[in-house]
């Protein structure tokens, strides 16, 4: 921590119509070194809390114009303000209590209130503050820090990825054919480094509310089929079936598969889904099955005759850097960042799996169109 952050005054804005309450709570916060700011009423408070936010605010429920709790619904209700505590005065009984905490305060005194309890309830939310503050702070050092860390990544494995292609065209020299196979290796292996930090990327993004989706009609049957003739290679060479099954909605029309989202994202879900079947797939084989029960959703599934996934590993696979128990799991990045993309497209998307028998993920999506 900084000189300046810890030499940091913590301002409270006290806000009271009667001047002499406002002299008073003045008069005992200032005295345990806080800087106040006074207003006295709630459009004055309000508009003091956009231009500069203060770490605490002391509110008056009882105020003509605009009340305390219409105050707090203001500021609660603002996505532009921070978080800032708000600590009600109120002399009136439990109801009031009740009604202030649910538009958003976090604590209350009553009138005519103690001084200890004041500079104890100050201290505590103020705490509190301090606390998130450095949470949020800490969550942008870590933003950043996978950023930079993504870029720099980046960079060298597009040199590599290029060179190595130059010397599998024998570009500088001939080389022999167990060389040309080791470079073959060395390219996979360099793309699927480069695939991991891409998706590391774009959960960043996700997570740091810099992505845009570009929405457009999108027809996922086409789309489904474009990834079939991309992982093809893939299940020739490891002997097992890759295919699309739409009989159950062949018959509703080409609208039947067509959705509003973003195109390149809704893609690279079901890329990923299939990529991971393929992986964990050594016999048998993979189908895309789309189907629509309800005329307002179209479902997909990925279905496979794999290992299957262990019961425990089911609840957490979603969630952020979970790898599951196969020797084959990879970041534990891919899934997440699918579950992440369909959410932003008001969908869901689930997984039912048996051990030994292969795994079904199921993706759900609003037909906008």
């Amino acid at each position: 921590m900084s000189v300046v952050e810890t030499l940091k005054t913590d301002r409270i804005l006290a806000v009271d119509d009667t001047r002499d309450n406002l002299i008073l709570v003045q008069t005992i916060l200032e005295s345990e070194g806080y800087e106040i700011d006074l207003a006295m009423d709630g459009i004055s408070a309000l508009r003091k809390v956009e231009e500069s936010p203060p770490d605490l605010i002391l509110l008056d429920v009882m105020m003509p114009g605009m009340d305390g709790y219409e105050v707090t619904r203001r500021i609660r209700n603002n996505p532009a303000i921070n978080y800032i505590p708000i600590l009600l005065i109120t002399a009136f009984h439990e109801s009031s209590v009740v009604e202030g905490l649910d538009v958003g305060a976090d604590d209350f005194i009553r009138k005519p209130f103690d001084t200890d309890e004041l500079l104890a309830r100050v201290r505590s939310l103020l705490r509190l503050k301090h606390s998130l503050d450095e949470q949020r702070k800490m969550s942008r050092q870590r933003e950043d820090f996978v950023s930079r860390l993504t870029h720099d990544l980046r960079t060298p494995l597009v040199a590599s990825d290029r060179m190595l292609d130059l010397f599998q065209q024998e570009a500088f020299c001939k080389i022999s054919p167990e060389m040309k196979q080791a470079i073959a290796v060395m390219i996979r292996s360099n793309q699927n480094l480069m695939q991991m930090v891409n998706t590391l990327l774009e959960v960043y993004r996700f997570e740091a509310g810099k992505k845009t989706l570009n929405y457009e009609s999108c027809n996922l049957k086409e789309i489904a089929k474009e990834v079939i003739s991309e992982l093809t290679t893939l299940t020739n060479e490891k002997g097992i079936s890759l295919k699309i099954n739409t009989q159950d909605i062949d018959h509703l029309g080409e609208k039947a598969s067509i959705v509003m989202g973003d195109a390149l994202e809704l893609r690279r879900v079901l890329y990923n889904l299939v990529a991971n079947a393929i992986k964990f797939t050594d016999n048998g084989g993979i189908e895309i099955y789309f189907s629509q029960s309800d005329k307002n959703w179209l479902t997909i599934e990925v279905k496979d005759t794999g290992y299957g996934i262990a019961p425990e590993d089911q609840a957490t696979i979603f969630e952020r850097f979970r790898q599951g128990r196969n020797k084959r799991s990879g970041s534990g990045l891919g899934l997440h960042l699918s579950s992440r993309i369909i959410e932003a497209h008001e969908g869901t998307i689930s997984v039912t799996s048996e051990l030994g028998k292969g795994s079904t993920f199921t993706i759900k999506l609003p037909k906008n169109v």
